[in-house]
């Protein structure tokens, strides 16, 4: 069969042999992510020549006990189509395992055995974040970081600012900044680049990105899943955590971000990050008025009963940790001055949905027929489940006189394109083989995020509020519609 290179297959890989070390190589998200993506990365030929791939983890695995992971527990999640026998075993050939706690420094001589000298390390750390300085400190120790050795780190990264500047300052004693990727697999989105493309490559939008001719945006991250075996992380994170602090942030920065004078790593992420330091404080008072917390129970999604989040695995029976986040937030920049942005996100939800709603101003002045009900323009940009592009204009009605309706132009980049397009962990996966880190969140991001984050966070520890209950198979607690309408508006949805 025809090799089929994808959309993110441009570029010059490192033209060394590859030993791509994952820290945690027998969890869950390799078997659902990392391993699957490097699969597709195989079968589409963009893994350089001789690359291996080095699971690493407590078990006292073999590299036969690892194959029948992969083949048992990685292999269902790669799509049917493209799931080559004859490639899936070639990619097979590329996996070993290594016994280490990476706690113990005893354990390291094994992995420095498996190493090459003359090949590019990647160190992929699928763990938690507590075990990061520790890993570092033994690598280190045992001269497995070369100069150009790379680190990719999963998140979460910290639990507040603390925590977070902590992990940095770790990381930072043996990889530069230029060596260390923060995944953010939202970043790593087709639809989320587009937003730079649609902003920054039209010139009928880039004038109108701004007040006063956006009235306000909208994001909303929500799951129909529960928390399912990530109980005793999850009840310890919480949304706010687990959600906005990174990937919701992400995307108001990208979305507010002022034209980068180009496309290079550090051209991209300096304005993020003035985004991320423009975001208004919130004072203890602005977090009673301006956020929602919610907790789902027992419900039914799909026409199937669920059981609530306090009957969950792992979940404390008196747990005040929340699953569901509304919020208003601000930036302090001429752009945007008196533009709200609402950041939604829960767990348990009627609908599986990632989206971006841009609701344009309202015409100042109708001279349409009296039976016209003029609706301000929108925009809405999916990232999931279907990755699309819809604008909804007003149009006169066939017929007499002058009444209008709206209607939308829809672009479905799933049908637009034949070309494959990479999943998220593929793409970045790519990025970091090749050396590119505009997609990646660096460490100066990272603490701004927090740094807004955790008075909220503390607000709601002081308040001593718990969580408000919402049926699982619902859009939330009602205070969030209930909050929104006070403001005027309603969630996309409800509109």
């Amino acid at each position: 069969m025809q090799t089929t290179r994808t959309a993110s297959s441009s570029g010059t890989a490192d033209a060394r042999p590859l030993d791509l070390v994952i820290f945690g190589g027998a969890g869950d998200l390799s078997a659902r992510k990392l391993l699957p993506s490097l699969y597709m990365c195989h079968r589409d030929g963009n893994l350089p020549d001789g690359t291996r791939i080095i699971g690493v983890g407590r078990h006292r695995w073999d590299r036969e006990a690892f194959v029948n992971f992969a083949d048992e527990s990685a292999q269902p999640f790669v799509e049917a189509r493209y799931l080559e026998p004859a490639k899936w075993q070639t990619f097979l050939q590329r996996l070993d395992f290594v016994h280490v706690d990476a706690s113990q420094s005893g354990d390291y001589p094994a992995l420095a055995a498996q190493l090459r000298q003359e090949a590019l390390r990647i160190y992929y750390m699928a763990m938690p974040p507590g075990l990061f300085a520790a890993t570092c400190d033994n690598l280190a120790s045992h001269g497995l970081i070369a100069n150009d050795t790379r680190l990719v780190l999963e998140k979460p990264l910290g639990v507040d600012l603390a925590s977070a500047i902590g992990i940095g300052e770790v990381v930072s004693r043996y990889f530069s900044e230029d060596r260390t990727y923060r995944i953010d697999h939202y970043l790593g989105k087709e639809t989320v680049q587009n937003l730079m493309a649609l902003r920054f490559g039209n010139s009928i939008f880039e004038p109108l990105w701004r007040t006063p001719f956006v009235r306000s945006v909208q994001i909303t991250v929500a799951e129909t899943v529960g928390v399912g075996t990530r109980g005793g992380f999850y009840d310890e994170a919480g949304a706010m955590r687990d959600m906005v602090q990174n990937h919701l942030l992400q995307l108001v920065s990208i979305l507010a971000m002022e034209p980068p004078a180009a496309l290079t790593s550090d051209a991209v992420r300096d304005e993020k990050l003035k985004v991320l330091r423009s975001l208004r404080p919130m004072s203890p008072e602005d977090v009673r008025r301006n956020t929602v917390r919610g907790q789902y129970t027992a419900g039914a999604i799909a026409g199937e009963l669920v059981r609530g989040y306090l009957q969950e695995e792992g979940i404390p029976p008196d747990s005040r940790t929340e699953t569901f986040v509304a919020m208003r937030a601000e930036l302090g920049t001429w752009r945007w001055n008196k533009v709200p942005f609402y950041l939604r996100t829960g767990k348990r939800m009627q609908e599986r949905v990632t989206e971006v709603v841009i609701n344009f101003a309202e015409v100042p002045h109708s001279i349409f027929d009296a039976g016209s009900t003029l609706q301000p323009n929108r925009m809405v940009i999916r990232l999931q489940p279907e990755e699309s592009v819809r604008l909804t204009l007003m149009v006169k009605q066939p017929g007499e006189g002058m009444k209008l309706k709206p209607l939308s132009l829809a672009l479905n980049l799933d049908s637009a394109f034949t070309t494959r397009r990479a999943e998220a962990y593929e793409r970045l996966l790519l990025d970091v083989i090749r050396g590119r880190l505009a997609l990646f969140v660096r460490r100066d991001e990272l603490q701004a995020a927090w740094t807004w984050v955790d008075p909220i966070l503390e607000a709601w520890r002081q308040q001593d509020e718990g969580p408000r209950p919402y049926t699982a198979g619902t859009w939330g607690p009602a205070a969030s519609s209930a909050f929104m309408a006070r403001e005027g508006v309603q969630w996309s949805e409800e509109a």
